[in-house]
């Protein structure tokens, strides 16, 4: 990846070229899209004569290619007033509806409607027939969706669709297309609308949709996988744009939402080393690009999943840092700070973290993302109720958007319900489900959080050995990511569990097996495919229960006491 202060820099360096020149070869360059060098000569041509209307749109497409945001504005604030005063409605229009689309882009609701309406009325004083009504029918989709006004942003973006089609604009039917596809993903017909992305996409991939729009496009589109919790798409998606970021060098707003996206899909993988290095260059890139009003967001995007790393690893003052950090870029740290909180012990922290946050969220993708979080919360403080709401809302969104990750979600939080209201079977029943769809989706932390829960369910039931064994196999896993809270909780449960029974466990009968052959704690973690820490938990717990203090002591008390012979 380049580095953004060389690049800054090089935007820096002028030519030493006359004005013909460095026009001539800023033309070349856009037109083979050589951004940098583009937005660098037409830079020293601008400084030098006047660029018409064509020219200023060329230097306002490689000012934004190249993340130079406030360039790019003021070329295409210059284009709309030159094509105005030539006479060329349908360019002042065009010119009008890129600065909509860039203050939309960066949340400026307001002054994007100014330019949409100020476009729309120019267009109407000559009854223009022209392709720019559709790119104008598309901002103001995009304002209504944004407003989360499902109904009236469909029918614009068809309508703009509509346009593009019989003008023969490829640009303005892949928008449509993708805008009326996240639109619907949002109103939670999520068939047809990644249906309607994944048309897009091969538009993408195809190269029939302008540079211009291809890194938007793909940025919108994983965020609505994300919204879906479809990993799959979203993996195929990132891969796509990070394909066509490796063919634009010069292209740089789109890298850092690439590489956060990245961090979160490696993170539910379980790499969390490799996610949070991702995170770390996110949040880098974003703060070397120029400010333009949507780096604080991905900068509070990436200290988020930053904080999500720390949090899980069980280091809470950097977690308590970076979602703080999160928060002051503008990205809400919920579910991520109230789980922290619940980790510290702060249960009525937590609780009030993530009330406020549900209370606030309206539609289903971030109340699903909440959700979760609310139940263990609510459980965590005794609100059988509140729980039970949250888990049947929670399956309910799972029902109608039916991705695996919701429906997994949805299974281990009515399994949660289920053990804290005295049915152990019933949790089973669910949480076989969630283990093998967390299995089935590459989640090894998730998949253990829910083996925890059928360890408990199988304790509640009598079933101790299978207990410990589904225990002992969360905490295998918890050991190998480095999940340090985790570790101690399910080191506190099998501790309380021998406690109440010191019988030795099928698992420790065959380490001690192997102990009393003269193995040593690596020989028998290679025998039996665990890790010597783990080794090392089951010989000091056999200690403990035997009354013993050394390992001869050990293998003479399972000679006495038939354990060497003994199934397991």
């Amino acid at each position: 990846m380049p580095d953004a202060t060389a690049h800054r820099t090089s935007l820096t360096t002028t030519p030493d070229l006359s004005p013909t020149a460095a026009l001539e070869r800023g033309r070349d360059a856009f037109a083979r899209r050589a951004w940098k060098e583009a937005y660098t000569q037409l830079t020293a041509a601008d400084r030098a004569t006047r660029l018409d209307v064509a020219d200023l749109a060329r230097l306002a497409g490689s000012a934004h290619l190249v993340g130079q945001w406030a360039a790019s504005n003021n070329a295409w604030d210059r284009a709309h007033h030159a094509a105005a005063e030539a006479g060329d409605v349908p360019g002042a229009a065009r010119a009008a509806f890129w600065l909509s689309f860039g203050l939309l882009v960066r949340r400026n609701i307001g002054q994007a409607a100014g330019w949409t309406a100020r476009a729309r009325r120019l267009l109407d004083s000559g009854s223009y027939d022209c392709v720019e009504r559709g790119y104008l029918r598309f901002t103001e989709a995009l304002r209504h969706g944004m407003e989360e006004d499902v109904v009236t942003a469909e029918r614009l973006f068809s309508e703009a669709g509509s346009i593009g089609a019989r003008f023969g604009d490829n640009d303005l039917v892949a928008l449509s297309r993708h805008g009326l596809g996240r639109t619907l993903v949002f109103a939670g017909d999520t068939a047809r609308g990644a249906t309607l992305m994944d048309e897009t996409l091969v538009a993408l991939v195809s190269g029939d949709v302008s540079p211009l729009f291809v890194g938007d496009i793909y940025c919108s589109a994983i965020a609505s996988c994300n919204d879906m919790f479809d990993l799959g798409r979203a993996r195929e998606w990132t891969e796509a744009l990070e394909q066509w970021c490796d063919t634009q060098p010069d292209a740089i707003p789109y890298r850092g939402h690439c590489l956060i996206n990245r961090s979160e899909i490696i993170r539910m993988s379980g790499e969390w080393s490799v996610a949070e290095s991702e995170a770390l260059r996110a949040r880098e890139w974003f703060e070397q690009t120029p400010a333009n009003g949507v780096g604080g967001s991905g900068i509070g995007s990436a200290w988020y999943q930053i904080g999500e790393g720390h949090r899980v690893r069980g280091a809470f003052s950097d977690a308590d840092e970076a979602f703080h950090a999160a928060a002051r870029a503008g990205r809400d740290p919920q579910p991520g700070l109230a789980l922290l909180r619940l980790a510290q012990g702060q249960v009525s922290a937590a609780e009030s973290c993530i009330c406020r946050a549900v209370g606030e969220a309206r539609m289903w993708p971030m109340r699903s993302r909440l959700l979760p979080a609310f139940v263990e919360i609510a459980l965590a403080s005794n609100d059988l109720v509140a729980a039970k709401q949250a888990t049947d809302e929670l399956a309910e969104i799972a029902r109608r958007i039916s991705t695996p990750v919701l429906a997994a979600y949805a299974a281990s939080a009515s399994a949660g319900v289920a053990l804290a209201g005295g049915d152990p079977l019933s949790a089973l029943t669910s949480l076989r489900t969630a283990t093998a769809t967390w299995r089935s989706l590459r989640a090894p932390y998730e998949a253990a959080r829910a083996r925890v829960l059928t360890g408990l369910a199988c304790r509640a039931l009598g079933d101790t050995d299978a207990a410990d064994a589904e225990l002992e196999a969360a905490y295998e896993v918890f050991e190998q990511l480095g999940a340090k809270p985790d570790i101690a909780r399910v080191n506190e449960l099998l501790r309380g569990a021998r406690r109440e029974n010191s019988t030795l466990t099928s698992r420790e009968i065959e380490v001690v097996r192997l102990m009393a052959t003269g193995k040593t704690n690596r020989a028998i973690a290679a025998a039996l495919r665990i890790s010597e820490k783990t080794v090392a938990r089951h010989v000091s717990n056999i200690f403990t229960k035997l009354g013993v203090s050394n390992r001869a002591a050990a293998t003479a008390y399972a000679h006495e006491h038939g354990l060497m012979a003994r199934r397991t």
